[in-house]
């Protein structure tokens, strides 16, 4: 009788596991085949039990800044506020992308470039009022501002403010960030659609091959987008979603006696190895929307080798050749363009040769508000 009984108690058992086993395989081809994150990322607590966030999530230690890096582009506007609802009628909606210094590095939410453009209040003639969205994304690469600006354009922007620098054009910078390397269907959609000079088959996207796509593949997936939301409450709580060191290593003042930028050596510069076509791309996915390109300030050097480099980005004669090459290309392809590369004074930069203080910000904000009347009406 008891061996009756275990048997039958280890066919259960049996029965059991192999009825688990068999669900696990059926979610898991349903996540390999449909790969559901996309959706599951329009789904947020954001803007609805607390506020979006002014600037999209991006974190290096999400303990301390209650924010995070995550790969999920549906779930990244979700939790932003240009993802509230509806725009009012009341509203002149202007984005601004680029690198960290657009979204804010170092800087606190209210000193940030969209939250002192903000706090301007500017009104058109028409009454609208002109508000800021910051869809700035740390990383330095000019197919990394497509990809968000091609995302932003469902939430029917008026303009955008594209801030560049050099060092997000060369070609071998364009695939570099991890946000485009794990989202390949996005990359080879612009490519095909635009006709990017970047290669679909490029070994820095990180293939959708379906068995990749398992449970066990997509556990940090769905670990992050429930991060994503958990870390809403204690930053809607706190306002803080960067985490400012007290002491941090400044910009390099001395410099090395190197004349080298990325691949090239000396001039001449070949304008065909800068990714001036992403350019154009942007231009074509927002239509009919005016886009303002700005040269961003950078920091100039008065240290050691200043007489041959800028700063730690950029020796002279390759940024003097691509401010000459940004000036002819925009005025062949009538770009509306502002070179700000040298607004703001030396002290007024912090970490790196692009990062502002507050002051510096506001330095910025006056140039852009100065000039931003004129580029609005020239459009009417």
């Amino acid at each position: 009788m008891r061996e009756n009984a275990n048997q039958n108690q280890w066919k259960f058992y049996s029965g059991v596991l192999l009825k688990a086993l068999a669900l696990f395989i059926i979610v898991s081809f349903f996540l390999a085949f449909l790969y559901p994150f996309e959706s599951i990322g329009k789904v947020s607590a954001y803007n609805n039990l607390f506020p979006g966030r002014t600037r999209l999530p991006y974190g290096d230690d999400p303990s301390k800044s209650y924010n995070l890096s995550l790969f999920n582009l549906a779930a990244m506007f979700a939790s932003h506020r240009i993802a509230a609802g509806p725009k009012p009628d009341s509203e002149f909606r202007v984005i601004l992308i680029g690198d960290s210094s657009a979204w804010g590095y170092l800087l606190p939410p209210n000193d940030t470039l969209t939250a002192q453009l903000n706090s301007k209040q500017m009104i058109l003639r028409d009454g609208r009022e002109l508000k800021f969205y910051n869809l700035g994304y740390p990383v330095m690469s000019l197919t990394k501002d497509l990809v968000i600006l091609s995302e932003a354009m469902r939430y029917q922007p008026d303009m955008g403010i594209w801030l560049v620098t050099l060092e997000s054009f060369p070609n071998d910078k364009q695939l570099y960030p991890a946000l485009l390397q794990q989202n390949p269907n996005k990359i080879r959609a612009l490519i095909h659609d635009y006709e990017l000079d970047l290669s679909p088959e490029d070994p820095a996207l990180i293939d959708g091959n379906v068995s990749l796509r398992t449970i066990a593949a997509a556990r940090r997936e769905l670990a992050d987008l429930v991060r994503l939301q958990l870390y809403g409450v204690l930053w809607s709580a706190t306002g803080i979603d960067h985490y400012i060191p007290e002491i941090f290593p400044t910009k390099q003042e001395d410099l090395a006696a190197d004349l080298k930028f990325h691949i090239w050596e000396a001039p001449p510069f070949d304008s065909s190895e800068l990714a001036f076509d992403i350019l154009r791309a942007g231009h074509d996915v927002a239509a009919s929307i005016p886009i303002w390109i700005i040269n961003e300030p950078i920091f100039i050097s008065s240290g050691e080798n200043s007489d041959i480099r800028y700063n730690f980005y950029y020796p002279r004669w390759a940024y003097d050749g691509y401010r000459q090459m940004m000036q002819a290309q925009s005025v062949i392809s009538s770009w509306h363009y502002s070179d700000f590369w040298d607004v703001v004074p030396p002290e007024e930069f912090t970490n790196t040769a692009v990062h502002l203080s507050p002051y510096g910000t506001s330095i910025l904000v006056d140039a852009i508000s100065s000039a931003l009347p004129e580029l609005l009406y020239q459009n009417k």
